[in-house]
């Protein structure tokens, strides 16, 4: 009984790994069809964004702003809009606040890169918005743009 226990136990630890693998296909495969998707959509509006290569995110800094930058931990006051790439918005908000590693991923990167006053906008590929999941009825795989404000930071 204890050799058939073993066996199982083998068998769905080999099985657990083998789902590891593909999770990680699955993602790098992602990751190529939201950045063709970016990319397609940067074309046909005649667009100028930056890509970071770790991230995959491609963002562009309207409004510089002024000093501080936020921190990981800074609590920041924030205006931003978003939509699909296809023009549909999903929403505007307006004057949230919270701290800055609350926010999804994506938000996370291009935030910083803007002080008190600054604007970016930022199109984020689906591993740094929601991922693969539908999450706040936003579909799984969804590459999304943001417009943001940052209208404060407080460093804590």
């Amino acid at each position: 009984m204890k050799k058939y226990l073993f066996l199982f136990a083998l068998l769905v630890a080999g099985l657990s790994s083998c789902q590891k693998i593909i999770s990680t296909t699955q993602a790098k495969n992602q990751a190529i069809i939201d950045d063709q998707k970016i990319q397609d959509y940067i074309n046909a509006n005649k667009l100028s964004y930056t890509k970071d290569a770790n991230t995959g995110v491609y963002y562009k800094i309207v409004t510089q702003g002024t000093a501080p930058n936020p921190t990981a931990l800074s609590t920041v006051k924030l205006t931003y809009h978003y939509e699909y790439l296809n023009g549909v918005v999903i929403g505007d908000v307006i004057d949230v606040q919270s701290k800055l590693n609350g926010f999804i991923a994506g938000l996370q990167f291009g935030i910083p890169k803007i002080g008190t006053g600054g604007r970016i906008m930022l199109i984020l590929p689906s591993a740094q918005a929601y991922g693969f999941a539908t999450q706040n009825g936003i579909p799984g795989n969804s590459v999304l743009v943001y417009t943001v404000d940052l209208e404060g930071v407080t460093a804590n």
